[in-house]
Parts: structure tokens; C-alpha cells; sequence
């Protein structure tokens, strides 16, 4: 009785951490999007500021002040050798999801942002040379196949925003890839990821924001007609951006990896969907059916990357091929993916 309860509890805390992970991830990705259309605030490098500073205080606070995370120390010439690396590619990344978010729909984007397993696979054959097993391949497929059949039917598309969605794509791929080699050693958790890189991502995207957007921004005060409250507005989503990391520190601890590469899909479908509710922008059917594909395609590679795992570490002496997450942490972007994720 007393196993069946406990069974009862962790059934519902998985489900409770999905669900708040989704709110979190829907609403920041929403709330962007309407930064950008609805208060006509198109300065994405300074939203992203924005967000490194609130995560940067927020994690601080988690830390320090309620110390509900212990921090994981990393030596002063390892900060500069391992983390500033990871923190640029990082940096590039959110900036550009949330260009790409200027320009194209949130449907577009969260579809061509399911890419990265695909640039991931295609980035360690070609770079680092590692082998592949064939149904690594094949899983592929349905994933490329859904991604071109969305871009072109999408009847919103925007070159400079699909540009922008796609090489967004490649520097996750990219982060993921160097995370293996310069953060061996560290077993950081999602809290003490935005720690340590935010603080550099906000130095290093401060003064191009400035140079480049402080004009328009001040000019953007002079004209909005209730500035003070679109202001809130923004500074709430680097509050969503910090939370949505804490989210998934949270759902990592109480899912399995499966269950989360399964959530993390659907999760793209009900941003698509509430995407659509509120703006209402236009999608074919074609293109509908190229989403959905791509999606499926993203649950199948995940799952073929589980199996082989299992069957590599079930038969001693096997060398994990391909490269095979070693736990749960390893099947995330360090950073909000789909910060995974949108941010």
C-alpha cells in the first residue's frame, strides 16, 4: 500500500514538473513574441540583455540567499578557459532565437529550432569525426523531410528570420558539442549553468546592444504611449527566462529521459497551438502536416538514441557509438532549450 503511494506521487510530481515546465517555456516564448509584435519593441539583442541579467540576479539569489542549490565551484582560470567560450556560443544562441522570433511566427520557429538534433548529428561526423549508427541516420529523416516541407508552405516565411532560426540551430548544436569537452569534469545542473554564464553573456552582448540599439530605444520611449508598463512587460520575461531554467533543473529530477525528449516534443505542439490562438497567424494545411512530421521525427531520433543507449551499457566492454548521453543532463541544451528552448 504504502509502494503503491509513493508510485501515486512520483507519477504526479512528473507531471506537475512537465506542466510547469511547459507553462513557463509557452509563456516566455508568447510573451517575447509579443514583445516584439504587439508593443513594437524590435530590439532583440537588448531583450536578451535583459534576460542574462535577470537569470544572472536570479541564480545568484538561489544560490546565495535561499540556498536551496549548493554552488559548484570552478577554478578563476577555468572560468575564462571553459565557461567564457561556452557563454559566447551561448550568448549567440538566444540572441538569435529571439531574432528569429522578430521575424517569422512562433510556429515557424519552434518547427526549424527542432532541427538541432539533425545540425548536432551532422556537426560531430563532420568536425569531430565521430561514427554514427544507421538508424542514428534514418532517424534523421522524417525530421529534415518535416522541416523543409514546413518552410515551404510556410506562408509567413522571412528569409532574414528563418537565416536567423536555422544558424540559431547550429550554435545550440554547437554549445552542446563543446559543453562535452571544456565542462568535463564539472557536473553542472541548469541553476549553476546560468551561474556562471550569464554574467558573461550579459558582458559580452551589453555594449553591441548599446552601440546598436540605445538610438531606437530611446526613440522607441519618446513614442510609446504607455512605455513604463511595456517596460514591465519586458523585464517580466527575463524574470520567465530565469524561471524557465529553474523549471527544468526541476523536471530533470523528476522524469525520466525518456519521458522528457517525449514532453520536450509536445511541448512544441502546444506552443505552436497557443501561438496560433493569440496571433492568429496564418497556416496551411501542408504546413501543419510538415510540423507534425517534424515532431514525430524529433520523438523517434530521441528514442533511437535511448534504445542504443541501453545497449551499449547492457553489454560490458561496448564503446558507446555514437556518442550517448551518460545521464539525463545530457540529453539537455545547458541553456533554456527549446531552452531548450525560445528564450
Amino acid at each position: 500500500m504504502e509502494e503503491s503511494i509513493i508510485c501515486q506521487w512520483n507519477v504526479i510530481r512528473s507531471l506537475l514538473s512537465i506542466l510547469q515546465w511547459w507553462a513557463f517555456n509557452v509563456t516566455l516564448i508568447i510573451v517575447n513574441k509579443w514583445i516584439f509584435q504587439k508593443l513594437d519593441f524590435k530590439f532583440p539583442l537588448s531583450v536578451s540583455c535583459v534576460h542574462f541579467i535577470c537569470s544572472a540576479i536570479g541564480a545568484y539569489v538561489v544560490i546565495h540567499v535561499l540556498k536551496v542549490k549548493p554552488l559548484i565551484t570552478v577554478d578563476p582560470e577555468d572560468r575564462w578557459r571553459r565557461i567564457f567560450p561556452m557563454s559566447f556560443v551561448f550568448c549567440i544562441n538566444i540572441v538569435l532565437g529571439n531574432v528569429s522570433l522578430r521575424y517569422i511566427p512562433v510556429s515557424f520557429m519552434q518547427t526549424i529550432k527542432s532541427f538541432t538534433p539533425a545540425t548536432t548529428v551532422v556537426l560531430q561526423w563532420l568536425v569531430w569525426r565521430k561514427y554514427f549508427e544507421w538508424r542514428i541516420w534514418c532517424s534523421l529523416i522524417p525530421i529534415v523531410g518535416g522541416i523543409l516541407l514546413t518552410s515551404v508552405t510556410e506562408l509567413s516565411f522571412n528569409a532574414f528570420g528563418f537565416c536567423a532560426a536555422l544558424f540559431g540551430c547550429l550554435a545550440t548544436s554547437t554549445k552542446t558539442i563543446l559543453a562535452e569537452s571544456l565542462l568535463h569534469g564539472y557536473k553542472f545542473d541548469s541553476i549553476n549553468t546560468v551561474y556562471y554564464m550569464a554574467p558573461f553573456a550579459t558582458m559580452i552582448l551589453a555594449l553591441p546592444a548599446l552601440l546598436l540599439e540605445g538610438n531606437g530605444i530611446i526613440d522607441w520611449l519618446s513614442t510609446h504611449p504607455s512605455p513604463w508598463s511595456a517596460l514591465i512587460i519586458i523585464f517580466s520575461s527575463g524574470v520567465l527566462a530565469f524561471c524557465l531554467n529553474f523549471s527544468i533543473f526541476y523536471v530533470i529530477h523528476s522524469t525520466t529521459a525518456v519521458t522528457f525528449n517525449v514532453a520536450g516534443n509536445l511541448k512544441v505542439a502546444v506552443a505552436v497551438l497557443v501561438s496560433w490562438l493569440i496571433f492568429r497567424n496564418p497556416i496551411s494545411y501542408l504546413n501543419a502536416v510538415g510540423c507534425g512530421i517534424t515532431l514525430v521525427g524529433c520523438t523517434f531520433y530521441g528514442y533511437v538514441r535511448q534504445m542504443l543507449s541501453q545497449q551499449s551499457s547492457s553489454v560490458p566492454g561496448t564503446p558507446r557509438t555514437p556518442k550517448t548521453p551518460r545521464s539525463k543532463m545530457e540529453l539537455l541544451p545547458l541553456v533554456n532549450d527549446k531552452l531548450d528552448d525560445k528564450v
